[in-house]
């Protein structure tokens, strides 16, 4: 049987229909991908998951995190299917990122940073996932936590979920400026300040009455200093201090920001874009900041 006219119409119309489809809306687009570096760098994700001092790979995680409840052996965030986050679905990667489940549901110790992660937008845990899908995937089995006893159960981070775990969104104030509302995002969304800069009660909960006022026990035990400018810490300084000490990691007195700081001057806030180094500063020295 012959074909018609008709019929190679019709096959034409396919064809272009076709063609005019949407594409999928996981296709990620270079702008995404450069999106989500971008989140990268503004969620410290290089410094907990890259092992540096042992020359590890890039994000496949290993680095020992010291705690008085034990050491933290960060996951590999690599693409890898078998010991990395290539087998996860976007879904399953805003789940730990936002309530601190893994992709077998298990709970995540809060270690992990997810108490401020919850406080991100959607589109920037999807950017960041873009990007990691795109980093070499690396095939490294990171070794089990070394817990004193009884917290490495993971059933009692549940429970600590319950006591501290404020999963609502980060609260708008429209009365604030535009730049203000960013630096609330940077400072209490991605940038998890508050984990390190907050003391914490004896079962790590953030003491929120002395939020960002300091602790003698930061990150692997190291103290933190306050960065709230009315009680010590940033109480001498003005914004283009802070804006320059996170940017070249010098502070006013003419010393360097070392230690824990140092990496995160070095893998975040130098490669911040000078409008979100002033956010924070606008935030932090704003008065009454909540």
């Amino acid at each position: 049987m012959k074909s018609g006219p008709k019929d190679l119409t019709f096959f034409i119309g396919l064809i272009f229909a076709l063609l005019s489809l949407p594409i999928s809306s996981n296709a990620q687009s270079p702008e995404q991908i450069e999106r989500g570096k971008y989140i990268l760098h503004l969620g410290g994700c290089t410094s907990c998951h890259t092992d540096e001092k042992n020359k590890g790979s890039f994000l496949a995680g290993g680095y020992p995190l010291k705690t008085p409840f034990g050491t933290f052996y960060t996951p590999n965030i690599t693409p890898d299917e078998k010991t990395g986050i290539g087998s996860w679905s976007v879904e399953q990667f805003i789940t730990a990122m936002t309530r601190g489940k893994a992709q077998d549901d298990r709970h995540y110790f809060p270690a992990f940073p997810y108490t401020s992660y919850a406080k991100m937008t959607r589109q920037d845990i999807v950017d960041l996932k873009a990007y990691l899908d795109t980093v070499p995937p690396v095939a490294n089995s990171v070794q089990d936590h070394d817990l004193k006893f009884p917290f490495g159960f993971r059933f009692l981070a549940g429970i600590w979920k319950f006591l501290f775990f404020d999963t609502a969104p980060l609260a708008s104030h429209p009365e604030k400026s535009k730049l203000w509302n960013r630096g609330n995002y940077l400072v209490n969304g991605p940038g998890h300040c508050a984990e390190c800069h907050t003391p914490r009660n004896l079962l790590g909960g953030l003491d929120e009455a002395k939020r960002l006022q300091g602790t003698k026990k930061g990150p692997s035990t190291d103290a933190a200093p306050s960065i709230d400018p009315t009680s010590g810490g940033l109480k001498n300084w003005s914004k283009s201090d802070l804006t320059f000490a996170l940017q070249a990691g010098m502070v006013p007195k003419g010393d360097f920001l070392g230690g824990k700081m140092g990496k995160v001057v070095a893998n975040t806030t130098s490669k911040m874009t000078d409008e979100d180094l002033s956010a924070i500063a606008e935030y932090l020295f704003s008065p009454n900041t909540p």
